[in-house]
């Protein structure tokens, strides 16, 4: 199963999903951004695959390149950035008892979805 929805900063892919974890291909273009955002029912693991990620995550800054992961707790806020001008790709990993896009909690947001 792959499915794809595009997005005002990129898009996913859909790799893998059934109970307690979906697993997402995720592109953000150079000089994009996600909202910062929480969820209250599922934590997510991030491994970088190609580009240079800057990830905040509860005031903290990361910068991670390929192979390199971080562990986004379940309520924590955070955000991915691309301040490059290549392409960044990472893999989700998303574990927790409820998956759903709609599980977004949104601080800040380049495109006003609130």
């Amino acid at each position: 199963m792959k499915y794809r929805e595009e997005r005002p900063w990129g898009w996913f892919e859909i790799l893998y999903e059934e109970d307690h974890i979906k697993i997402k291909k995720i592109l953000v273009k150079p000089g994009k951004r996600l909202s910062l955002q929480s969820h209250d029912q599922r934590s997510e693991n991030w491994t970088i695959v190609q580009g240079q990620a800057t990830v905040i995550m509860d005031d903290q800054i990361h910068h991670l390149v390929p192979n390199q992961m971080i562990f986004i707790p379940k309520k924590s806020k955070h955000r991915i950035e691309n301040h490059n001008t290549t392409e960044l790709v990472f893999i989700e990993i998303q574990t927790g008892s409820y998956l759903g896009e709609d599980d977004i909690v949104r601080y800040q947001d380049d495109f006003n979805r609130f």
